[in-house]
């Protein structure tokens, strides 16, 4: 009889820190700036391939507000040439010098680029000095989290993708609000059912190794 083949506790201990972060969304934190009141009651085409050396945070930008990698946002905007992000590099990455938080990966409107300059945050005119192509209905951009929170408590925040919105947001918006206006909600449901499959499946076989380790000692 062939002798069981153990599994390796280091590989059991990083599976079970990946799954652990996938589920992160259950377990909120929020830290707003701006309130963010209770909820009441197909997209374009956004990326084209990225060069994984390019650009500061191509290879890996981080994860998202579902605890998986971090998906690109729009690495053309508006048909400009121009990443958005922080970066440029079409990423809502996000690290020390992005003091404004540009997490959010929105789908911007004509309601929401007006109300935005109305606040002093003029998204539609294009600004060469800073890499910014300027901004019209339907294009795509990673919006500051304490911007897109301010939006919503005024009733014009535009809807967002998800897994392209980095996990940093949730320092200021709880996931519950994002799903709500998610462009992409089914897909990201398909991706928590299929973590929630793998962590019950990495779950057993655990239970599995400590009886049988159990029984060894017997």
């Amino acid at each position: 009889m062939m002798p069981r083949r153990s599994i390796p506790p280091l590989l059991i201990f990083v599976c079970s820190m990946m799954l652990s972060r996938a589920s992160a969304w259950s377990t909120v934190r929020y830290r707003a700036k701006h309130q963010v009141v209770q909820v009441v009651a197909v997209a374009p085409t956004r990326c084209q391939m990225v060069k994984e050396d390019d650009s500061i945070g191509s290879k890996h930008s981080g994860y998202n507000v579902l605890g998986t990698e971090l998906s690109c946002c729009c690495s053309n905007v508006g048909g400009s040439g121009i990443g958005t992000g922080f970066y440029r590099n079409g990423f809502c990455a996000t690290g020390d010098m992005d003091m404004g938080r540009h997490t959010v990966c929105v789908r911007v409107t004509d309601e929401f680029l007006s109300y935005s300059k109305s606040v002093g945050n003029d998204l539609s005119t294009t600004m060469p000095e800073y890499n910014f192509p300027g901004l019209k209905d339907g294009d795509i951009w990673c919006l500051c989290a304490q911007r897109w929170a301010q939006a919503y408590n005024a009733g014009k925040a535009p809807r967002l993708y998800l897994q392209a919105t980095h996990e940093k947001t949730l320092d200021y918006i709880p996931l519950e609000i994002l799903k709500v206006f998610a462009i992409d909600a089914n897909e990201a449901n398909a991706v928590m059912n299929k973590l929630a499959l793998q962590r019950k499946e990495l779950d057993e076989l655990v239970r599995t190794e400590v009886r049988d380790d159990e029984n060894s000692f017997q």
